[in-house]
C-alpha cells in the first residue's frame, strides 16, 4: 500500500476527530477528568488540551502563505505544571468537559480547513520531516487516534477506529511498519502502545512526515 494510491484526506481527519468526540462525549457527567489518561503521566483534561494543541499547531504550520521550513510558527508553548504538556491552547475549566471538547473540535476544524485549501505542493516544517498537507492530515489523525486510545483507557470507554483509516495513516507516516497485522494494532505498535507477535514494542518512535517521493533515507 502506498500513500499516493490511498491518500490521507481532510475527510479522513474530520472523521477521526468526530469519532473521537463521539466517544469522549460518552463519559458520564460525574467523570473525573483529572485522572491519568491511560499510561500517560498527563491527566485526561491535559491530554485533550494537548491533542487540541497538536491539531492547532499543525494548522498553524500550514497557515502562512509562505510556511516556515526551518522552525515552527513561533507561538508560545507553556506547561501549567511541572510534567504537564507544553501547550499554546488551554480550555477554560469553568466551561467543564463540554467546553473542553468544544476546544478540541474547534482545533480539529482548523486543521481540516487548512488541509482542504492548501495546495498539494505546499511544504511546511515539522521536526519529523518537512511535510505536505496530506502529511499534516495524517499527523493529526495519529495524534487523534492514539490519544483517544489513552483517554479511553483513562475514562473507561471503548475505542477502536476504522481499519481503513488506520491503514492509510500507517502507510503515509510509518512506511517501514510491519504488514499483514490488524491496522489499528499496528498503529498502536508504531506509537509504542501495543505489542505485535514476534516483535519488540518500540521504546522510542517517530514517524516520517516527508512525502514518499521526497524520502532519501
Amino acid at each position: 500500500m502506498t500513500s499516493s494510491a490511498h491518500p490521507v484526506t481532510a475527510d479522513d481527519l474530520d472523521q477521526a476527530v468526530q469519532l473521537a468526540l463521539t466517544t469522549l462525549r460518552q463519559a458520564p457527567p460525574t467523570t473525573d477528568w483529572d485522572r491519568p489518561a491511560g499510561a500517560l503521566t498527563w491527566t485526561c483534561w491535559e491530554t485533550v488540551e494537548h491533542l487540541a494543541d497538536d491539531l492547532f499547531a499543525y494548522a498553524a504550520q500550514l497557515g502562512p502563505r509562505r510556511p516556515p521550513l526551518t522552525r515552527e510558527v513561533p507561538f508560545v508553548w507553556e506547561a501549567r505544571r511541572e510534567g504537564g504538556p507544553a501547550n499554546a491552547i488551554h480550555a477554560d475549566r469553568s466551561a467543564g468537559p463540554e467546553g473542553l471538547l468544544q476546544v478540541l473540535e474547534a482545533a480539529g476544524s482548523f486543521l481540516v480547513a487548512l488541509v482542504r485549501v492548501s495546495a498539494p505542493e505546499v511544504r511546511a516544517y515539522h521536526g519529523y520531516g518537512i511535510s505536505d498537507p496530506e502529511g499534516f492530515a495524517a499527523m493529526g489523525i495519529v495524534e487523534t487516534l492514539v490519544h483517544t486510545h489513552d483517554l479511553a483507557e483513562g475514562l473507561g470507554l471503548a475505542w477502536e477506529p476504522p481499519a481503513g483509516l488506520c491503514a492509510r495513516t500507517v502507510a503515509r507516516l510509518f512506511p517501514e511498519a510491519p504488514t499483514g497485522e490488524d491496522p489499528w494494532r499496528t498503529l498502536l505498535w508504531c506509537t509504542g502502545r501495543a505489542d505485535l507477535p514476534g516483535r519488540q514494542r518500540p521504546v522510542r518512535w517517530r514517524w516520517d512526515g516527508r512525502p514518499a517521493a521526497e524520502r532519501t533515507g
